[in-house]
């Protein structure tokens, strides 16, 4: 859910918004002439490349917070938002201010007028006008630029080879976890694994998440046809141990034999384990050898900072409400396993809303091990999934384990009903899609529009440390301070669930 904009922050929300949220067109041709004219902003730094099924926003943030603690400045672009748009584009991990994020757009929209016009003499009357994710992607770039950082964290939108962030040669490529989600990719984990490989450029270092073997084996032949190098997840960083905690999980790492112990990582889940390994392989393959003169306390202040919102997202305590924007059975089978290994719940009443194009059937089925009452409802969109189908998938599922199905009008409503039966030992856990969640955080979290960046992504305080900032070129300097990268601190992709 976006904030209602007013003054000349409001003017560029409604700006974006004509330019259709959820329309994608798979060509790089416009974003690369719109970029052209500010200058390749994205040629003004190096770059960290993250595709994926799921895990990508989570490997970006904590990619970005290791960057920043080692002194490097940082620029963070992940999609989509859940409440805001200004989350998509931080330095650091603090978003745009709305003056910032308007003064973009006015200088972003100008250009891509001229191409719009441009295009339009050319194709005629069925040109494609630049998309709402190329322009927020293409102001991200110029921020990032105007912010003179020294990297910048990137999340693919939608698949990778013609995702409008692809214009990138990026120093490293991170490939998560490939899983089945948009059937517009392929229909089989290899096929959308075909996608994602379009993001390794020559000579660039991959990072890989464990895969199934016939995407394994796809990875591995694009990275050999560009020239590249592979780091590979359980082979060149490996979890050693982890261990569950009330402020997320303890792990315990080897990276290319370097063993590093008691890393707090505030996320909860084994699946937020596994992309801290690839994060820490991304981090690894940009600063090379000089990562040895990293402390393991520099990565530890780093992992203190990282904040994912709506990823197993705890919002109330009394009662307790979780969220977590599980949006197709590979997500969704992970938070069965973290309700399961991470928290201590008698009971969990689910509020579960889907989009149409997500297989609803599967996330159901995932999940029906986890809950004791469910109430379904129809989702912030009007892509939402019809009420009568999610009742039917609920029903199948539940139905025969004795669990109660109701239904709500709207999110709110549900998690109104829920929260009036939820026990204290109990939780009332909010998924389906980051749009459903992007809805009940704002009931929690609500943000106002002239409240200041940090308000998006409040962190806590961590003492000071002295850190080695080592800079991209692999010199290291001492500083004393922190985050020179600022202090601030993935539904699915960043066209079909932009507000």
């Amino acid at each position: 859910m976006s904030i209602i904009g007013t003054g000349a922050y409001g003017r560029a929300l409604d700006s974006l918004t004509q330019r259709g949220p959820g329309r994608m067109v798979p060509d790089l041709d416009r974003i690369t002439r719109l970029l052209a004219l500010l200058g390749d902003p994205q040629r003004a730094f190096r770059s960290v490349h993250v595709t994926g099924t799921n895990g990508k926003g989570s490997i970006v943030r904590i990619t970005s917070a290791l960057t920043g603690a080692i002194g490097l400045r940082t620029g963070t672009y992940v999609s989509p938002h859940l409440q805001d748009v200004r989350e998509r584009i931080m330095t650091g991990l603090t978003p745009v201010s709305t003056d910032v994020f308007a003064s973009l757009h006015r200088e972003v929209e100008q250009l891509a007028a001229l191409v719009d016009e441009e295009t339009q003499r050319r194709d005629g009357d069925d040109f494609h006008r630049i998309t709402f994710f190329e322009l927020l992607t293409a102001m991200g770039f110029a921020h990032f630029a105007d912010e003179a950082v020294d990297v910048g964290v990137i999340e693919v939108g939608l698949g990778g080879r013609w995702d409008a962030t692809n214009v990138m040669d990026a120093d490293v490529a991170v490939i998560g976890e490939v899983d089945l989600d948009h059937t517009m990719l392929g229909g089989t984990p290899e096929e959308i694994s075909r996608e994602k490989v379009g993001i390794i450029k020559p000579g660039s270092n991959v990072v890989s998440a464990v895969q199934r073997p016939g995407v394994a084996a796809i990875i591995e032949a694009a990275v050999r046809d560009a020239g590249g190098e592979l780091t590979l997840v359980d082979r060149d960083v490996v979890l050693l141990d982890r261990r569950v905690t009330a402020a997320g999980q303890l792990v315990d790492v080897e990276l290319r034999g370097r063993r590093i112990e008691d890393l707090l990582l505030p996320l909860r889940g084994a699946h937020q384990a596994r992309n801290l390994l690839a994060a820490l392989g991304a981090l690894e393959a940009l600063l090379g050898p000089s990562l040895a003169s990293v402390s393991d306390d520099v990565i530890r202040a780093g992992l203190a900072k990282v904040r994912v919102p709506g990823r197993l997202e705890v919002v109330s305590e009394q009662p307790t409400v979780v969220l977590d924007g599980a949006h197709n059975p590979h997500a969704a089978r992970a938070l069965a396993t973290s309700l399961r290994e991470d928290f201590r719940f008698r009971d969990v009443i689910l509020v579960l809303a889907c989009l149409a194009d997500k297989d609803v059937e599967g996330i159901v089925e995932a999940l029906g091990d986890t809950a004791s009452h469910v109430i379904v409802t129809s989702a912030p969109s009007t892509r939402a999934a019809d009420l009568e189908r999610m009742v039917a998938a609920a029903a199948s599922v539940f139905a025969p384990r004795g669990v109660h199905v109701e239904v709500a009008d709207d999110v709110l409503e549900a998690i109104d009903l829920a929260t009036a039966i939820v026990g204290p030992a109990d939780a009332v856990v909010v998924t389906g899609s980051l749009m459903t969640v992007g809805v009940a955080r704002e009931r929690y979290h609500p943000i106002v529009e002239d409240a200041p960046a940090e308000a998006i992504a409040p962190e806590r305080a961590t003492d000071e440390v002295r850190t080695l900032v080592v800079d991209v070129d692999g010199v290291p300097y001492e500083d004393a301070g922190g985050d020179d990268a600022g202090d601030g601190d993935g539904d699915d992709d960043g066209y079909d669930d932009a507000r």
